[in-house]
This record gives structure tokens, C-alpha cells and sequence, in this order.
């Protein structure tokens, strides 16, 4: 057995890297999504998944002709479609109001921006970016209303645009 699979991860090396690298990057838009699903939002675990999925799947495409080693300018061309081609999905989750002044939604379009770039960082198998990128995301997910509250009402010496809303 262990030479069996000794032989199968020297003759099928390359694979296995891609296989993980898919699920790294599934994985890290899966759990960005799962925030978005607990707050009910439009955009959540299988839509960015996937997002982050077809991100890793788009620059492993273009490395298959030369192993696991990647040009720099062809890198960089496929994350400039990639980020293009993710503004339409984006627009669709930003919302206007009926007074066309209230925008809802930015926070869901930059996670489908955030999904896709961890499936580029774990395409090109940048581990430490993509988990570091995942926890961040998640931080700022988590806590950064109320962060942002806080700072609102210490830079304001107490009133917070809610407060002021309801005054109104």
C-alpha cells in the first residue's frame, strides 16, 4: 500500500498540487460565504465558492502548458480579466433605494471581489495569503460595523450617523 502510494503522488504530483490548490480556493470563498448566508445577504456560500472556484480554476488553465510555473505578464493579464469579468456579477448585488439616494449591497459586491481574489492567491498557491486573506475577510465580515460605529462616535465626540438619524 505505501508503495502504491509512494508511486502515486510522485507520478501524479502535479495533480494532486492542482487538486489542492482547487480546494484551497473553494474552500476560502465557502467560508466567506457562509458569513454572507448566517446575515442572510443575496451572495452566499455556493455563489462564492464557486466564484473563487472558477478564479483558481482560470489561472490553473493557464499553467497547464508549463507545469506549475507561471509567466508573469500572462498572470497578470488573467487577473485583470478575472477582476473585470466579477464587476458585472458585483452590480448585481448593489441595490439603489426607491429615493435613489440609500446604495445596499457594497459589502456582498466586494466579497464576490474578495472570493475571487482568494481563488487567484490559492490558484497560484499563495497558502499564507489566502488563509491570512480569508481571516481578514472574516474579521472585517464580523466586526466591522460595530468597529466602524465606534470609530464614528470617537471622531465625532459621541454622535454616530444613527443617532443623528433618528433626531431627524
Amino acid at each position: 500500500m505505501r508503495e502504491w502510494l509512494s508511486w502515486l503522488s510522485v507520478e501524479y504530483a502535479d495533480q494532486i498540487e492542482m487538486t489542492l490548490r482547487l480546494c484551497g480556493a473553494t474552500l476560502a470563498g465557502m467560508i466567506i460565504g457562509i458569513n454572507r448566508d448566517i446575515h442572510n445577504k443575496p451572495i452566499g456560500m455556493r455563489t462564492l465558492g464557486l466564484v473563487a472556484l472558477g478564479s483558481s480554476i482560470v489561472i490553473l488553465s493557464g499553467s497547464v502548458y508549463e507545469g506549475l510555473h507561471f509567466g508573469q505578464d500572462a498572470v497578470s493579464r488573467v487577473v485583470q480579466g478575472i477582476l473585470t469579468g466579477l464587476g458585472f456579477l458585483g452590480a448585481g448585488a448593489i441595490l439603489r433605494g426607491k429615493d435613489g439616494m440609500e446604495v445596499q449591497g457594497l459589502t456582498t459586491a466586494s466579497t464576490v471581489w474578495i472570493a475571487a481574489a482568494l481563488g487567484v492567491t490559492a490558484g497560484l498557491g499563495a497558502w499564507f495569503i489566502t488563509v491570512a486573506g480569508t481571516l481578514l475577510t472574516l474579521f472585517v465580515l464580523t466586526y466591522g460595523t460595530r468597529l466602524e460605529v465606534r470609530l464614528i462616535r470617537f471622531f465625532t465626540g459621541g454622535k454616530s450617523p444613527i443617532d443623528e438619524e433618528s433626531e431627524s
